[in-house]
């Protein structure tokens, strides 16, 4: 929900899960979408050639292999073998984890430099209408600013409404890696914005780059902005449910399986972006650290520990974050469970004053940002915990918040 910065009719959440029962009926009596024969995307087609492709006399792996057995296979080539596969499988390449990341960014410039050509002849095809030739203009605009000098594109994906991740920092040579997981409406023309910058993914993990650096410039650090899953679009049935949040852990946990090194990382999940970390928790490797989750509208369990994983976890709500009026329940799949912000969900609450709403968590000067740097820096000693009113039966609720962490854990600095 990484849009929506003012109040929405909060009573389509409420009428969604009075209709729960009836969706429940639905599915079991086999409602289903007919979908004709399509022409395979860009990205299907790159894999298809990978698929039958050769190098050296041999077959190339499995594209879906493990990431460890990905990465030992480029270690196996020459450069001149690795600018081959390259420039013949661009987005293959581009968007398969356990691939050098440095390989990954050529691979994606190539397949953005196809991708805008693409739209640019779309722009003038009389075929299409007038909306249609705008939106090819305003994707042309996107691969263009997505090919600026010094960009780190992960992934790259054009189909439908676009999947993208990029990096900032050495990702190769990180000690730490952080991960902004953003919710609802992110897609390719979304991904940054010039109004509301740091709702946007990219806006949030430069943000998050840059406050990481202040907070210990010793520290070598490295922020993913990842929207290489298939978000909601607006707060409808996707936005409701976990269908978008389990094919996109999914894609998260292949991310961190992927990542170069062992850097702890810690995954930054705001809004719905939560409910996809949620469902991912389980089966994330051991080097995810931390969780921290801001103006969620649950993580689909009723308290941390039903999310099975080793992971600190941190929650944050700003006071005027419209999304604590959603209803903190699941009923028949529709709604995503307790509040992580609420005493008895066990998270850490952290302090996110200054972030004026649902949108603004990554704004600097906030108190939002600045602990979710001093997280991503191991400086677990220095990050706010979330004031408590005097009346609170929960007010010995920091305690909880910095329970278990001593100063050894502000290593992370060095």
């Amino acid at each position: 929900m990484t849009s929506f910065d003012t109040s929405p009719q909060l009573n389509v959440w409420r009428a969604l899960l009075a209709l729960a029962v009836v969706f429940v009926m639905l599915a079991t009596t086999g409602w289903t979408a007919v979908r004709s024969h399509r022409t395979p995307s860009p990205l299907q087609a790159s894999l298809s050639a990978w698929e039958h492709g050769r190098i050296g006399g041999h077959a190339l792996p499995d594209p879906d292999g493990t990431p460890g057995r990905l990465a030992r296979f480029f270690a196996s080539l020459t450069v001149h073998q690795r600018d081959r596969l390259v420039r013949r499988y661009p987005l293959a390449v581009g968007n398969m984890n356990g691939a050098p990341a440095e390989l990954r960014y050529r691979a994606n410039r190539i397949a953005l430099h196809t991708a805008r050509e693409t739209e640019r002849v779309r722009m003038h095809d009389n075929r299409l209408s007038a909306v249609g030739q705008h939106e090819a203009g305003r994707r042309m605009n996107r691969y263009d600013d997505l090919l600026a000098k010094g960009r780190q594109i992960l992934a790259f994906d054009p189909e439908g409404n676009g999947r993208v991740a990029e990096v900032f920092g050495d990702l190769d040579k990180a000690q730490r890696v952080s991960v902004v997981v953003p919710g609802v409406d992110t897609d390719l023309l979304t991904f940054q914005r010039t109004n509301r910058e740091y709702s946007a993914p990219v806006g949030m993990a430069s943000a998050l780059y840059r406050a990481e650096w202040e907070a210990s410039p010793t520290t070598r650090t490295a922020v993913i902005a990842w929207a290489d899953y298939t978000a909601p679009n607006g707060l409808g049935m996707d936005a409701a449910t976990a269908m978008r949040a389990n094919s996109g852990a999914l894609r998260l946990n292949a991310l961190v399986r992927g990542l170069p090194g062992r850097a702890p990382v810690a995954l930054y999940c705001h809004s719905y972006g939560s409910v996809v970390c949620g469902v991912a928790a389980h089966a994330l490797p051991s080097r995810v650290t931390d969780i921290a989750v801001a103006g969620s509208p649950g993580m689909r369990v009723e308290n941390a520990a039903q999310l099975h994983t080793s992971a600190r976890v941190w929650a944050m709500r700003d006071a005027d974050d419209w999304i604590q009026d959603v209803p903190y329940l699941e009923v028949g799949g529709l709604g995503h469970g307790a509040d992580p912000v609420s005493s008895g969900f066990g998270s850490r609450v952290l302090s996110a004053r200054g972030a004026k709403g649902h949108g603004g968590y990554f704004e600097p000067g906030t108190e939002s940002l600045h602990n979710f740097a001093e997280i991503g820096v191991g400086a677990f000693g220095a990050v706010r915990c979330a004031r408590r009113d005097q009346n609170d039966q929960q007010n010995r609720k920091d305690d909880v918040c910095l329970k278990g962490l001593s100063d050894g854990a502000t290593a992370g600095r060095a």
